[in-house]
């Protein structure tokens, strides 16, 4: 699974998409406004669906539309605060699911009970409110519709806003959840990985910030492992560091070989010039901070620093970060032999899947996606 984002449509069409490699794409994002309707942020965006859930189908694969985001969460809470809103917006996203001929919703509501973007509404009786709707949503799709939420690496949080210890209503009327295991930390000074496997150092700032850990929390509150998806970051972040280890913790780095491939010295940027310094792995590749390695006889492919970054492995949290003296950058980020590892985790417990955020985050050759079902077999 991937989430194929509404901003992608002039850089990366769905033609360019190899369906093979995944089972679903979900679309996002659909947002709701001030009137409980469904709406979009791009124009384009709506055409963009069509081609979408035309090429998926003619693969023989599967599309949801993924309503909310980081940025499209401001109503939600109003949404689902009454039966009258709640039928007005369920009444909306069934005729959506109708229009585009689409395979199922995913709820990316960040967060119910909590503010998550600046702007946003949000109430103590959220999550209780977000159960309700979810009834009904599941009573008004086909019974062949697919009904997924986005969530934290926590539990949803009642009243209170503490992180609830039954989540077993919610597991009756969602087919799965993505956990969002990535963002841990952004772009900092002193620099953290983005999506931890596990605290294996038990020194993180951020304890329920990784996987092991949100598998832990939301099997411990009663959501079935085989409903759980693990979320997978294609992307890192551009740090301003000469820090030479990873925040939070307390052994030496684990250094791999230095490869000095190519004597100039790069500095990398963020592609789209966003302030939260998001840099894609495929953005890493073509600015020239990590080539492949040719020394590899792995299954998957490995890929080394370049252009003046090391690649540093971080085994407190199992990730690999770049690091540079020359442009004074740390770069926080997953690759193939990470991904690699989180799957292994996963089909150890016996999770549902995986999710990759965001499809186009890959390199051309699809490493990451291919390592990532490589690993699952």
């Amino acid at each position: 699974m991937a989430y194929y984002p509404d901003w992608l449509g002039t850089s990366f069409s769905p033609s360019q998409i190899d369906f093979m490699l995944f089972d679903w794409i979900d679309f996002a994002f659909a947002v709701p406004n001030e009137n409980f309707e469904l709406t979009w942020d791009e124009a384009s965006a709506p055409q963009l669906l069509k081609e979408l859930v035309t090429a998926a189908h003619g693969a023989g694969r599967k599309v949801k539309l993924s309503i909310g985001g980081w940025t499209g969460s401001k109503h939600f809470s109003s949404a689902v605060a009454s039966n009258t809103n709640r039928k007005k917006f369920v009444k909306s996203v069934l005729t959506t699911y109708r229009s585009f001929e689409l395979d199922g919703i995913d709820l990316d509501w960040e967060y119910p009970g909590k503010r998550g973007d600046s702007g946003n509404h949000f109430r103590a009786s959220d999550s209780a409110n977000f159960l309700l709707f979810l009834k009904l949503l599941r009573q008004t799709l086909p019974t062949t519709a697919r009904i997924s939420a986005a969530v934290e690496t926590i539990p949803f949080v009642d009243n209170q806003g503490n992180a609830m210890v039954d989540v077993s209503e919610f597991a009756a009327v969602l087919d799965w959840v993505v956990i969002m295991n990535y963002d841990a930390w952004g772009s900092l000074s002193d620099p953290g990985p983005n999506a931890p496997l596990h605290d294996a150092c038990n020194n993180s700032t951020q304890p329920s910030m990784n996987a092991v850990a949100a598998y832990n929390a939301w099997t411990a509150a009663q959501f079935p492992a085989s409903k759980l998806v693990l979320g997978l970051p294609s992307y890192g972040y551009i740090n301003p560091s000469t820090a030479t280890h990873l925040r939070a913790r307390t052994e030496s780095p684990e250094r791999s070989r230095k490869d000095d491939l190519n004597d100039d010295f790069v500095t990398v940027v963020s592609a789209d010039g966003g302030s939260d310094h998001q840099v894609q792995f495929r953005e890493l590749v073509e600015q020239g901070a990590l080539v492949r390695s040719t020394n590899s006889s792995d299954s998957i492919p490995r890929f080394v620093g370049n252009g003046g970054f090391e690649r540093i492995w971080d085994s407190c949290s199992d990730t690999p970060y770049l690091r540079s003296i020359f442009s004074k950058q740390v770069i926080t980020y997953d690759d193939t032999e990470s991904l690699a590892m989180k799957v292994a985790f996963a089909n150890e417990v016996g999770m549902l899947g995986i999710n990759l955020f965001d499809i186009h985050g890959d390199s051309e050759q699809w490493d990451l996606t291919i390592s990532v079902r490589r690993a699952i077999k």
